[in-house]
């Protein structure tokens, strides 16, 4: 059984279908999925499939690449993740500089601080955090380590940076997530990332609705698909498909501090 370990059920791209969705991911045997936080005003959505799904987690936090919305405080992160019991994780958080333009490195101090207060509150809170990078892996790590969150540690998710990067956050305690885009034509780069990365640091997602590997790419992505991400990823490395799928849920359960015999 894989597990996908981001995805965003709670987008308007699954208010319509979600019973078929939830249905794909069973016949795809597809056990878990692990809904991720993008800003508190959708927030309680994500709570709400976590906690109508057995089968469904949430994560709590606000997206790097979304400026205009209501910042999270640490007391408010931790309070909530402490008092739900689906949460099992504080983001997604991290740094984005793609988009950042004209801009000064000195005008993104905002998502620099932002991140921090994710860090903080995931060490309070004892819940690992789920990390997003793009165009800013240096500074990303910089901030991890000075924040000291080799302290819990959690998940590098989608991961698209070089080895060096993924070394330096296994290092930390993180584990390294592969989605569909691994699975294109044009990631020789990441594929050669992706063997080296050892079996038991790996986690696959989708990151749906977005990303949606080959055979599928450019149609809306679901948690259904992230089974093809794990068997690419089989082929890839030279190892069963069975092998693949279980090594990485038992990688999900023990990032994410899950009791695998209540699931």
């Amino acid at each position: 059984m894989f597990i996908d370990s981001h995805c965003h059920l709670d987008f308007p791209e699954f208010q319509a279908r979600l019973p078929e969705v939830l249905a794909n991911m069973k016949a795809a045997k597809v056990s878990h999925a692990l809904c991720v936080s993008v800003d508190l005003p959708d927030f309680p959505n994500v709570l709400k499939l976590a906690q109508d799904h057995p089968h469904l987690y949430a994560s709590v936090g606000v997206h790097p690449d979304y400026e205009d919305t209501p910042e999270p405080s640490v007391e408010f992160l931790v309070e909530t993740a402490k008092q739900q019991a689906k949460i099992i994780a504080i983001g997604e958080t991290g740094l984005d500089y793609y988009r950042m333009g004209e801009r000064s490195y000195e005008s993104m101090e905002w998502q620099r601080e932002r991140f921090r207060t994710h860090i903080r509150a995931a060490l309070s809170a004892k819940k690992p955090l789920i990390i997003h990078t793009r165009s800013a892996s240096e500074d990303t790590i910089n901030i991890l380590k000075e924040e000291g969150a080799d302290g819990i540690g959690g998940v590098m998710h989608c991961f698209t940076e070089s080895l060096e990067v993924a070394r330096k956050a296994m290092d930390m305690g993180f584990y390294i997530s592969f989605s569909g885009i691994v699975t294109f034509k044009s990631s020789k780069d990441l594929q050669e990332t992706c063997k080296q990365v050892p079996l038991e640091r790996m986690l696959i997602e989708t990151d749906s609705p977005y990303l949606a590997p080959i055979p599928y790419r450019g149609k809306t992505n679901e948690p259904a698909w992230v089974s093809k991400v794990g068997e690419f990823i089989a082929n890839l490395k030279g190892v069963p498909v069975e092998k693949l799928a279980s090594s990485t849920s038992d990688n999900f359960y023990q990032c994410f501090q899950i009791d695998r015999v209540a699931n």
